[in-house]
């Protein structure tokens, strides 16, 4: 996902972008779904089956 259509996710959720890098605004995103905000750190196993980043993190 590229980084103008994260801030159009966040913006959906209401999640203010202004100086977030990537990582940081997918963490953000992370939490307003209910999920840890833990993008980045998961050695190949996840068991946050509806975060929107799940493929991008593992892959």
């Amino acid at each position: 996902m590229t980084v103008k259509e994260l801030q159009k996710v966040a913006k959906a959720m209401g999640i203010k972008t202004t100086g977030l890098r990537k990582a940081e605004m997918i963490r953000e995103i992370q939490r307003t779904e209910g999920n840890f905000d833990c993008f980045g750190s998961a050695i190949d196993y996840c068991d946050q089956m509806n975060c929107l980043f799940r493929k991008d993190c593992l892959s």
